[in-house]
């Protein structure tokens, strides 16, 4: 087992290999606004002891952004016809929009025309999973905000209900590989999900639409407690922790719920008919690599942040994250 000093140096050299043709760096603001981080942190810690459920959200927020045109803040982008990425199907259950208005104003105040809500949201990201007890990482800087968002192309989001095909080649088209694929799907060890995103596994697995129609390949207690919690295939509001017990908490219990075939997505579940994919939820699923699995999490992190990314003169810095700035 490589010791933690191995798993620093490797991570800093996945990092400057991953942002050398983009342009970032983590100290790209150390002279312009050379304060944002300590902005973004007193705001995400006064929301966090206040509503700690909010870490979930706005992680899964960067993850949205990331998947759909690369990380330049188009999931942020209203549109007056509803035509806007956060307006599409997959995104209408996106929540903490005002908050991240609330913490590029903050940003705003310290540094006028500076940092862009790209880099706003994934500092809002990485603080969001340390304040959750996870791993903490250097974000490299730099990202420009882009201007278009369409809500069609949220196509390029992994569904909760993809196979490991799917999900494998959705995961490749943003130059991301199997590895994050697994390291990454483990963010679902906190938050909480609607019932309608996994439903069908309990009541329409095949289409029959009756009780009996449940996926095979879901333990049969959990599948029980998930049915006691979502009373029916139209349930739309209730929630469910995708950590039972600990989902506010970042830690290694998501492999060893998905070892016991107790992954709430079909996504999850999907992760163990890969033999690489597998053996990584095995081998964690024992609890005894916590730092292993946490320096893994921070590379696919700053390999999934450097996505598509604009820099240098091209997009803009945005005033205010919800429009344009002309």
């Amino acid at each position: 087992m490589a010791t933690r000093g191995v798993m620093v140096a490797l991570l800093l050299a996945a990092v400057a290999a991953s942002c050398a043709h983009a342009q970032l760096h983590e100290k790209f603001y150390s002279e312009s606004c050379p304060s944002v981080e300590d902005v973004v942190r007193k705001e995400m810690v006064r929301a966090l002891s206040l509503a700690p459920s909010l870490a979930a959200p706005l992680l899964r927020m960067h993850f949205h952004d990331c998947f759909v045109r690369g990380c330049d803040g188009s999931v942020l982008l209203d549109s007056a016809n509803k035509t806007a990425e956060k307006d599409a199907l997959p995104n209408q259950t996106l929540r903490g929009f005002d908050f991240v208005e609330r913490v590029k104003a903050a940003v705003e105040k310290a540094c006028p025309d500076t940092v862009s809500c790209a880099d706003v949201l994934t500092l809002i990201a990485r603080d969001a999973v340390w304040l959750s007890k996870g791993p903490f990482w250097e974000v490299p800087l730099g990202r420009r905000d882009g201007s278009v968002s369409i809500s069609n192309e949220t196509d390029a989001l992994p569904p909760p209900t993809a196979n490991i095909t799917v999900l494998t080649q959705l995961f490749a088209a943003k130059n991301l590989d199997i590895k994050d694929l697994v390291v990454l799907s483990a963010a679902h060890t906190i938050g909480t999900s609607h019932c309608f995103s996994f439903s069908d596994r309990l009541y329409n697995f095949t289409g029959r639409v009756n009780p009996s129609d449940i996926d095979p390949t879901l333990e049969p207690f959990y599948m029980a407690k998930l049915k006691s919690k979502c009373a029916s295939l139209n349930d739309n509001t209730t929630l469910v922790e995708m950590d039972p017990g600990s989902f506010k908490t970042f830690d290694l219990d998501y492999f060893k719920l998905v070892s016991k075939r107790r992954g709430l997505f079909h996504s999850d579940g999907a992760l163990l008919t890969d033999a690489f994919t597998r053996a990584y939820i095995l081998r964690h699923a024992t609890g005894a690599f916590k730092d292993e699995f946490f320096a893994d999490f921070a590379v696919s992190m700053v390999k999934m942040g450097n996505t598509d990314v604009l820099t240098g003169s091209q997009g803009e810095i945005r005033k205010k994250c919800s429009v344009v700035n002309h």
